[in-house]
């Protein structure tokens, strides 16, 4: 118990509330209300074993570069507290689940799975070659409402790919932000972010662009499934969130980039899958 429970600390298990609700987003939404039991189940375990296995693999990948960072070192692979094989075990187990999940929804969904698993594995590697690393990410995490329409429908309608650039662009915004942190080492090491390349000020600017995106896509999305006041309340307040976001961050202050990273981005994930939820049932 004491292994698992370093595990879950060590891929920041907490963080599935990033991606978790935009699956369930997609599942109201392709279910056009409520959608059965069963298929709730399987998303819910889809995504938990494709997550941890995303986490478990960059961890895993990681390692040696976080033994170097001031900032990672601590973590449960470099401190030795827990054993290479062991999480390798946890990863099987991972996609082990995954792939049992999304045999249990619409065939294409097991179909499509090499697709979202290569994306998945090659994040890791992106930022030893590419500063768009954070769409990579983006486009991981934008798969959760993809997939849920993939599973309970069969098929993707044009307004879900909408809703997934929001949430691209959303996680690619609050991925830059979190790598402010980092600029110093990635440039010492040869590694590739925004920041890194660009400098902090100009990495803010391109967060805030790619936020001004995200509702955009969000509008597109409520008006391509036809949705109403509920919904759009909620991108409204997501709008206001992220500019709280941006506020607590600054070129020369980055103090608050956890609370940015983590509690705001939290809110907003929970939020929009409340108003969509209420928007469809009322």
């Amino acid at each position: 118990m004491t292994k698992i429970k370093i595990f879950l600390e060590m891929i920041r298990f907490e963080h599935t509330l990033f991606a978790l609700p935009y699956a369930y987003v997609g599942a109201f939404l392709a279910s056009g209300g409520v959608p059965r039991l069963r298929d709730f189940l399987f998303i819910t375990l889809a995504m938990v074993g494709a997550r941890t296995a995303a986490m478990s693999l960059n961890r895993l990948i990681d390692r040696h570069i976080d033994a170097l960072n001031p900032r990672t070192q601590n973590r449960a692979l470099p401190r030795g507290l827990i054993k290479v094989s062991e999480v390798y075990i946890y990863t099987i187990l991972s996609l082990l689940l995954f792939f049992w999940a999304a045999a249990n929804l619409k065939p294409l969904a097991l179909k499509l799975l090499p697709l979202a698993l290569f994306v998945l594995v090659i994040y890791a590697y992106t930022k030893r070659f590419t500063w768009a690393c954070h769409l990579v990410l983006g486009l991981a995490l934008s798969f959760a409402p993809l997939g849920s329409f993939v599973g309970i429908e069969g098929y993707i309608p044009l307004p879900a790919y909408f809703l997934a650039a929001g949430v691209l662009f959303w996680v690619a915004g609050f991925d830059i932000i979190y790598a402010l942190q980092d600029v110093e080492f990635d440039r010492q090491q040869g590694l590739y972010s925004i920041p890194s390349r660009f400098g902090i000020e100009k990495a803010l600017t391109i967060a805030r662009v790619f936020h001004f995106l995200t509702i955009i896509f969000f509008l597109l999305a409520g008006i391509g499934f036809g949705l109403g006041f509920f919904y759009y309340f909620g991108v409204i307040a997501t709008a206001i969130l992220l500019l709280y976001e941006h506020w607590l961050v600054k070129p020369t202050d980055l103090s608050r980039v956890n609370t940015a990273f983590n509690n705001v981005n939290m809110i907003i994930s929970v939020l929009m899958f409340g108003v969509t939820v209420i928007d469809l049932l009322i």
